[in-house]
């Protein structure tokens, strides 16, 4: 039996759409085409995808339901719409949580090439060259060899059946003058006349949140355009592990996946050749990197068994393909490389990082963490490196937290407290959510001034040495104790900003995968913390948190803080190094190879270390004040 759903939204009325008995009200969302998030992969886990029911019979509601959304809520007809089944004709209104926009998207720095370290050799050649029309029946020839004849010997001369269509034209126009574009060897484009003055390539760096793009000139290095927004697979879910179950064993719901990112990026390359005013047909060569999800989705690689034990990818090496295979329409005649997988989810994104860093050259050890709904981990120096994978989840990026949202305009980016709370929001704007930066750096604030003790407990019974502002601001909430950060009146949205105790659980359980994995590797390396000499931070969210507070809760192992950097995107300017130079790119391989894998969950320790990372440390008030009633009995 089938039910009309219909979806009512700010723009109009979407609908109606057929519902099966086995589809939620998300699965008919999706199916009526309204970008409804589903943050979680549609486990109940987060409030992303909150509707309200204005008419017809729904399955009972779930205990997922009454979690996330309290119990007036669900009395009031608020629903998961990844929980429900309508069970007759409804309209449903989806309520997202908040409005985001004005999103925080870091791409990567120009420059690539001042430091003279990296020749440009992006294996991207024009050859101008005048070739004749074959003379004479008696000359056994044709128009291809006599193109042929006019380029280095080792060019191939199997073509494709696009280019071999352009060169009968081609040859008889402007006297046989012609700009043949190679790759290598490969012959890629023929243009007639000179066209070597306009020779580019793109980089790209998929990520789990968002994409960025920089479109470069391949002769000079410069970058001319840097474009990014948001990944519009987020809505099938916010991590990783979210949109493999979301694609498992399913075929056309990866072709779904795969269909959003290949548009997505086929708008970024419009747009960045709108704003350099260059043609997308002169655009040769592309590099992509990515984490293993986003990697094979790209490619509309069956990620099945990416998610089940032992996580191996289905390829490691690097790869081009044409454009028009995957298909990126908009660039016909590029090619398109990946730069290699090390293991399971270390994805070819690390490899850019690897590059971007050098963190294979000299003899000090060095680390470089990027941070994100999955993080990564490498450590080493000249000798060895190390690699493993944190599963971190999507708390870091305001996902699952009562209040989260990304880094956007209206999101708490910083916080301070004294006798009170003062934020920090992005844009200065009346804050509607809390974004990762922010919460790191609450929870950190909150430890220093004995909010929350050294476990992440909120316990209102201790806190008399707290200033009544703040004592006020510790209440009961719809889902237990909760730190208000904002008041509504004070809001940009109908309700406080708080910081829930279920938020403070989701925090220290992303922040204990980062803090393991750096502590695993340091273990198997058999060196201790003193004995890293620079910890890198690399990636969008890494560039945004406060080195400080992410030391405070045990984040980030407790280093000096001049030991601690921002390299900014670092794998958005690896890709771009690869775009530049082959010698990068081939290097990329050759290091993959040498690197080697730690799997976390393999290592007995590993549990034990996580626990014990859940915990946050520091010299908080509350520890003082303990020390202080100790050291009177004494």
């Amino acid at each position: 039996m089938a039910f009309n759903v219909r979806f009512v939204t700010l723009s109009g009325e979407l609908g109606p759409v057929k519902s099966e008995l086995d589809m939620t009200l998300l699965d008919a969302a999706h199916l009526a085409g309204l970008s409804m998030d589903a943050t979680c992969g549609g486990r109940g886990r987060c409030r992303s995808c909150r509707v309200k029911v204005f008419s017809g019979e729904l399955s009972p509601p779930t205990l997922q339901d009454t979690l996330q959304l309290g119990h007036d809520e669900v009395q009031e007809r608020f629903r998961l719409a990844c929980q429900t089944r309508p069970m007759s004709d409804c309209t449903v209104a989806a309520m997202p949580v908040k409005a985001e926009s004005g999103f925080q998207i870091l791409s990567a720095e120009a420059g690539l090439v001042a430091d003279g370290r990296m020749q440009i050799d992006s294996g991207v050649k024009k050859h101008v060259v005048i070739a004749s029309t074959p003379q004479g029946e008696h000359h056994q020839t044709a128009d291809l060899e006599e193109i042929l004849s006019q380029l280095p010997s080792n060019i191939e001369r199997h073509v494709s059946l696009d280019i071999l269509r352009k060169v009968p034209g081609a040859l008889r126009k402007e006297k046989g003058r012609m700009t043949v574009t190679t790759f290598n060897r490969e012959i890629i484009d023929i243009e007639v006349g000179d066209t070597s003055q306009h020779c580019y390539g793109m980089a790209f760096d998929i990520g789990t949140t968002s994409i960025v793009g920089t479109l470069m000139d391949l002769s000079s290095g410069e970058q001319l355009g840097a474009v990014g927004g948001l990944n519009p697979q987020a809505q099938y879910g916010g991590d990783l592990m979210s949109r493999i179950a979301y694609v498992q064993f399913d075929e056309a719901k990866l072709a779904v996946l795969r269909g959003k990112i290949l548009s997505g990026m086929n708008d970024l390359i419009k747009e960045a050749c709108a704003k350099a005013n260059v043609a997308a047909e002169n655009i040769y060569k592309i590099v992509v990197v990515g984490n293993t999800c986003m990697h094979h989705i790209f490619l509309g690689v069956d990620v099945s068994y990416v998610g089940l034990a032992p996580y191996a990818p289905v390829v490691r090496d690097l790869l081009i393909y044409s454009a028009s295979e995957l298909p990126l329409k908009s660039i016909p005649n590029a090619k398109v490389c990946l730069l290699p997988i090390v293991a399971g989810f270390v994805g070819a994104d690390t490899m850019a990082c690897v590059l971007a860093t050098r963190i294979y050259e000299g003899e000090k050890i060095r680390a470089l963490v990027d941070i994100g709904t999955n993080g990564e981990v490498v450590m080493g120096s000249n000798g060895k490196l190390y690699a493993c994978s944190a599963p971190a989840g999507p708390a870091l990026e305001g996902a699952q937290i009562r209040d989260g949202m990304r880094g956007a305009l209206g999101a708490i980016e910083r916080v301070e407290i004294n006798t009170d709370v003062a934020c920090k929001v992005i844009g200065d704007a009346p804050a509607v959510g809390i974004c990762g930066s922010g919460l790191i750096d609450a929870c950190a604030k909150m430890l220093d001034a004995g909010v929350i003790d050294a476990n992440g407990l909120l316990r209102r019974e201790s806190y008399s040495h707290l200033s009544p502002l703040l004592q006020k601001r510790i209440c009961k909430g719809e889902v237990g104790p909760q730190f208000v950060l904002v008041w509504k009146a004070e809001a940009g949205r109908d309700q406080d900003i708080a910081i829930t105790q279920a938020d403070i659980r989701q925090l220290q359980l992303a922040k204990s995968a980062i803090y393991s994995g750096i502590v695993m590797l340091r273990n198997v390396m058999e060196i201790d913390d003193a004995e890293i000499s620079e910890l890198m931070l690399c990636g969008g969210f890494g560039n945004y948190i406060s080195i400080e507070s992410s030391v405070k809760i045990r984040l980030l192992p407790n280093l000096p803080v001049d030991r601690i950097t921002y390299r900014g995107n670092a794998a958005a300017i690896g890709a771009q190094m690869a775009l530049l130079s082959e010698f990068e790119r081939l290097r990329a391989f050759d290091l993959a190879q040498k690197i080697e894998h730690v799997a976390l969950a393999a290592r007995p320790e590993f549990q034990d270390i996580f626990v014990e990372g859940m915990n946050f440390t520091g010299e908080t008030f509350a520890v003082q004040e303990r020390m202080a009633k100790a050291a009177k009995v004494d």
